[in-house]
């Protein structure tokens, strides 16, 4: 597993935004935004989240993204694997139920270092608390 203190200084991709309040697009889109971490949503078939512009692909983000979060089904992970690949993107964190094996061993055969099976929501909270005591 990364580091998640990593993840104060990276700027964050997170794949599957949704308008919809009781998607897990929309929670951890939320949760990091609450976190302060420096979050941008993507989403083909969304304008704006949160009073924030959400972008169609990754390759719109104004600035170069260091961790790509996949909310999306593993079809979709895996198309997002290339994009990260062409565009030198090297961490990638599947949310549980964007994962499959193949999506795994691409990014791995990629150089892509994976994290699954981790809800980012829980891990960031896990470091919060280990943060305040």
């Amino acid at each position: 597993m990364n580091n998640i203190n990593d993840l104060n200084d990276k700027v964050i991709a997170v794949t599957g935004v949704s308008k919809d309040e009781s998607k897990y697009g929309f929670k951890v889109f939320k949760d990091l935004i609450s976190k302060n971490f420096r979050v941008y949503g993507v989403n083909p078939n969304a304008d704006f989240v949160l009073n924030r512009k959400i972008y169609k692909k990754i390759s719109e983000i104004p600035e170069k993204v260091d961790i790509v979060v996949t909310v999306v089904p593993p079809k979709i992970t895996e198309k997002i694997i290339d994009e990260c690949k062409s565009l030198s993107i090297n961490e990638i964190w599947m949310q549980p139920g964007s994962e499959s094996e193949e999506a795994i061993k691409k990014a791995e055969n990629f150089g892509i270092k994976v994290i699954y099976a981790l809800c980012i929501m829980i891990e960031t909270e896990k470091k919060n608390h280990k943060n305040l005591k």
